[in-house]
């Protein structure tokens, strides 16, 4: 069994059909469909050519993957699809949104949360709290808001979301009732000791001792990763052998996912020859512990 633990619908040239059809393309069973709310004050324009036009504001603005979508996508295949949603936690009241929608659309997963807010936002501990008492696990996309440049300078990135891992390790600590599932640019790119020196959003060449990634995991145990997106790929792939040691390692917390089409992260991983237990466990063993079907 192939679970796909991080996807979206109705955005990039592709409907609910459509990614249907990419799943049996690519053999894939389950997905996990996840929403992402986006404010006005927040609209993200590079974004627009991915989305679904149906939703954009008459301000020029668009909100995002809202939920309707995600519901109208499992209404039509209501065996290929787990919904997940996220609102915004400094939007309203959050905790009962999420409630509401885990009582009225068996909403199963908190998620996408990919806010311009911080991760130990007093306002995100109270929805991150609310999704650990309803068993749901919330998918975090983080991206750093200071990477440095050639010369070592700190410039601000304005598409940031959560903060940094020290954020995380706040949220981790006020949580812990809480599944956290890492993901995104931010997250992958400690895996490695030099995230530091590291410009751009993917980092490159050999991982070097110290990545802070490995302390969390070990530490925290309601804390989890999906493989999905770029960022995770690269992540386990740019030292190939440290990749496959990582995934062996942290078996029992990683998920498959992709947030895209295609069967990039499934081919990388064979040439992992992993063994039987761990695949199972990537493949759709540790989803399903989170989210029993």
């Amino acid at each position: 069994m192939l679970i796909d633990s991080h996807q979206h619908v109705f955005w990039h040239g592709r409907d609910d059909a459509g990614l249907v059809a990419d799943l049996d393309e690519n053999g894939v069973d389950l997905a996990w469909l996840l929403s992402w709310d986006i404010p006005r004050e927040d609209d993200s324009p590079g974004y627009h050519s991915v989305l679904n036009p149906i939703h954009a504001r008459g301000d020029g603005t668009h909100p995002g993957i809202p939920l309707t979508d995600l519901l109208t996508a499992r209404r039509n295949y209501p065996k290929r699809f787990v919904v997940g949603y996220c609102p915004h936690p400094a939007q309203g009241d959050a905790p009962a949104l999420f409630e509401s929608a885990v009582r009225i659309h068996n909403v199963r997963i908190c998620g996408e949360w990919k806010f311009r807010i911080l991760f130990d936002d007093p306002r995100s501990l109270n929805l991150f709290r609310a999704a650990g008492r309803l068993k749901c696990p919330v998918v975090l996309h983080l991206d750093v808001p200071y990477l440095p440049d050639a010369k070592g300078n700190m410039v601000f990135q304005s598409m940031w979301y959560g903060g940094t891992v020290a954020n995380l390790e706040r949220a981790l600590q006020a949580c812990p009732e809480t599944i956290f599932i890492g993901h995104a640019p931010g997250f992958w790119r400690e895996i490695s000791g030099d995230a530091d020196a590291q410009g751009g959003s993917y980092p490159t060449g050999p991982v070097t001792p110290g990545g802070r990634l490995y302390p969390l995991f070990e530490k925290y145990p309601n804390l989890y990763a999906d493989l999905s997106a770029g960022s995770a790929l690269r992540a386990i792939s740019r030292d190939p052998a440290h990749g496959k040691r990582f995934l062996e390692k942290f078996a029992d917390r990683l998920l498959f996912g992709r947030d895209y089409y295609g069967n990039e992260l499934a081919t990388f991983l064979k040439t992992c020859d992993l063994p039987a237990d761990v695949w199972a466990k990537i493949s759709h063993q540790n989803a399903l512990k989170l989210v029993p079907m």
